[in-house]
């Protein structure tokens, strides 16, 4: 897999008119590999696409907003979180926006995160035909069609029109941002995590989302990972992007190993151009503790679940935080390929994880 993206060669290089066209080929992936994968990711009734010379890895709603994502309209005091999924993006979040809101854990409590800081392309998730699904399974109740409505609004839609400062989440790569993201003046923290503990909670949540719909076991779905056949793979490159990026000014460039530390918080309080005192810092620690994720219904995709769009009975939209638990479901044959993965691509990028 090749690492020598010169992305912000890229990012600063592009004119004005290259914004007006997605610069990038979508390929639908080959039949066979199409019907293989659809078999065990149900919740995709079209197809795979891979975008780009990285072959970004998305499923068939990708296609016709490729360029919705790509020319979208930066706000000089828009703050994003970029990350690849389960890389400790809902507790950034949650953080950032506290922080950058006067701490104001009353409206945070009230108001569920996916509403404060909407999910940018949550929406290319969710086929035509799901959707149909939840809309017929709560039949019963037009508050709650209502509400799957809003779930799958393409957030782009809703930011167009946001009062006041917008909060953004996005699992896109840089590549396939804005190429003005980092020029506008508005804030981005990219966070990475450990490819091991990422490939867990990423089959975790496959299986819990059913959008995603995954219904193989965790070997398969690593087999799928190594591959870059799961939505926002390959890896690698994604983390490379933002690595070369770090020195931007308007970039805080975080790792998982560090979060919920003080200096961590403190650091994005710097960032965010807010001061914070020992009071809020401690109190702002406590409420980002793991156990208190998980009892915390603005945080825990708890409306997701009532609203049939998460299966019941898997592990939940917050987990464990710990690490390394991939050993907890793989195998010795297993273990020794994604090692031989990771110390491939480690060789291949400079990028200083804690541990492996």
């Amino acid at each position: 897999m090749p690492h020598n993206i010169q992305i912000g060669d890229i990012l600063n290089n592009r004119d004005e008119n290259s914004k007006r066209k997605f610069p990038y080929e979508v390929k639908i992936v080959d039949p066979d590999t199409n019907k293989e994968l659809l078999n065990v990711f149900t919740g995709e009734h079209t197809g795979f696409v891979q975008v780009g010379p990285q072959k970004y890895f998305f499923p068939s709603g990708y296609e016709k907003v490729a360029e919705k994502y790509y020319n979208f309209e930066i706000r000089p005091d828009d703050v994003w979180i970029v990350t690849f999924p389960r890389s400790g993006t809902t507790w950034t979040q949650e953080m950032v926006w506290l922080i950058a809101n006067e701490f104001d854990y009353n409206t945070a409590a009230r108001v569920p995160l996916n509403e404060r800081f909407p999910f940018l392309e949550f929406s290319m998730c969710v086929h035509p035909k799901m959707k149909a699904q939840f809309l017929q399974e709560n039949s019963h109740s037009i508050e709650r069609q209502n509400m799957i409505e809003d779930v799958c609004t393409e957030a782009w839609k809703i930011l167009e029109n946001w009062k006041g400062r917008r909060f953004i989440k996005t699992h896109l790569p840089f590549s396939l941002l804005p190429p003005n993201l980092l020029t506008s003046g508005c804030k981005v923290i990219y966070v990475a995590r450990n490819p091991k503990d990422v490939m867990v909670s990423y089959y975790y949540l496959n299986r819990l989302f059913r959008t995603q719909g995954y219904r193989g076991d965790f070997p398969t779905f690593a087999e799928y990972f190594l591959k870059d056949m799961v939505h926002w793979t390959p890896f690698w490159s994604h983390l490379q992007e933002g690595w070369d990026l770090r020195s931007s000014k308007n970039l805080l460039f975080l790792f998982y190993d560090q979060m919920n530390k003080l200096q961590t918080i403190q650091k994005v309080s710097n960032f965010l151009g807010k001061e914070i005192d020992d009071d809020q810092l401690t109190k702002i620690q406590n409420h980002l503790q793991i156990e208190n994720f998980k009892n915390n219904k603005s945080l825990n995709a708890n409306d997701l679940l009532e609203l049939g769009i998460l299966y019941g009975g898997e592990e939940g939209f917050v987990r464990k935080g710990k690490t390394g638990s991939h050993t907890d479901l793989s195998n010795v044959e297993l273990d020794e390929k994604i090692d031989k993965w990771v110390k491939k691509n480690l060789q291949m990028t400079n990028i200083p994880f804690e541990r492996m």
